[in-house]
């Protein structure tokens, strides 16, 4: 059974704690008709400070395979074991996804959870079906499978498992150094081909690096987790994605530097997406911990979208269009290729999908 909450409200009480958040505000979601802000009755005036806790609800999903069309993604079908992430990444393209379910695009988003503990029974289900055409999964793309809660969730590992079973390629993005429980699932994997990981390093600053993604493993962390998958045998490739102008490009170099001095094999990187709601929570950000930059990292993103926040067309979504959008473009080409991380990872194998057999299938004859 799904679980809604109630409306959020636009702001918090501004004595509750907010150690570890990313997010300034609550906002409603853009579909609610009604608006809800807090109004101090001066009762609580003695009552100590609360602290904004994680909060974890379950969904029974009706199907776990998402399909896409986009001709700016390498993959056609993704899966997301969560819903929000408690990483809290201020620039996170997925926060919108949140106010479909009536949730705030804001703190809800990096507070009030949700996890599809159906995900493995419903994946197994559709490898099933006869209709089934195997191609690479993708897992990360939205919100992060190796979060905390997948600590104790669990989700995420279950899955590969039903991935391991059916022979079935994934390609997994994160940010998160729990991947690393799972080498037992994902080196024998990678030995037959069918995995390959993207981890995500945007600063090696573990300031800007706290401010932005307050509950991401730190960037040397991170770094630690790339050598560990690469010792492995698991093919990892750096990305320093997204790449925030005037605040984080100027690291490129040095990201791509210590991806390949930590056994990365390749490397990517996105341009900074403020799509809907990120946009607002993104400014309000800035002005918070960087307003002296504030002015300049908007206008290097507005002139790389044609005077806007984000420019949606596929093509120009990802990395933008203009002087400084090639300019970031040539130096990642430059000094990929210093760094001999400018070659594709290698391709995952279909050919060894086989579908396990179930209690009552048919044995083949031959």
């Amino acid at each position: 059974m799904f679980h809604f909450w109630a409306m959020s409200q636009d702001t918090f009480d501004p004595d509750i704690r907010r150690a570890g958040r990313a997010a300034c505000s609550n906002a409603e979601s853009r579909f609610e008709r009604l608006a809800m802000r807090y109004e101090d009755d001066g009762w609580a005036r003695d009552e100590a400070p609360v602290t904004l806790r994680t909060e974890l609800r379950q969904e029974r999903a009706r199907r776990i395979i998402t399909y896409n069309s986009s001709p700016d993604l390498p993959f056609d079908r993704s899966i997301n074991p969560y819903r929000g992430c408690e990483h809290g990444c201020i620039y996170c393209f997925a926060r919108p996804t949140h106010a479909y379910l009536g949730l705030s695009p804001g703190l809800d988003f990096e507070t009030r959870l949700i996890a599809r503990p159906n995900a493995p029974e419903l994946l197994a289900r559709e490898l099933h079906a006869p209709a089934y055409r195997v191609a690479p999964i993708a897992i990360g793309t939205n919100t992060d499978p190796y979060q905390p809660i997948e600590s104790t969730q669990r989700v995420m590992r279950n899955c590969l498992k039903v991935l391991r079973d059916f022979n079935h390629p994934v390609a997994i993005v994160t940010k998160g150094t729990l991947i690393e429980r799972d080498l037992d699932i994902l080196a024998p994997m990678a030995d037959r081909g069918l995995v390959r990981v993207g981890v995500s390093v945007t600063s090696l600053d573990p300031a800007v690096s706290r401010r932005m993604e307050p509950r991401v493993p730190s960037p040397a962390r991170r770094l630690e987790t790339i050598r560990r998958l690469s010792d492995a045998g698991v093919p990892v490739r750096i990305m320093t994605s997204p790449l925030i102008p005037g605040l984080t490009d100027h690291e490129l170099e040095s990201l791509l530097a210590a991806g390949a001095g930590a056994g990365a094999q390749a490397a990517s990187w996105i341009m900074l997406r403020l799509p809907r709601d990120v946009s607002p929570l993104f400014q309000e950000w800035l002005q918070a911990h960087f307003p002296d930059r504030a002015a300049r990292v908007m206008g290097h993103v507005r002139a790389m979208h044609g005077g806007r926040d984000y420019d949606a067309q596929w093509g120009r979504r990802m990395r933008g269009s203009g002087p400084y959008a090639e300019m970031i473009a040539a130096r990642f080409k430059v000094a990929a290729r210093r760094h001999g991380l400018d070659r594709r990872q290698p391709a995952l194998r279909c050919d060894l999908f086989t579908p396990p057999a179930r209690a009552g299938d048919q044995l083949a004859l031959f």
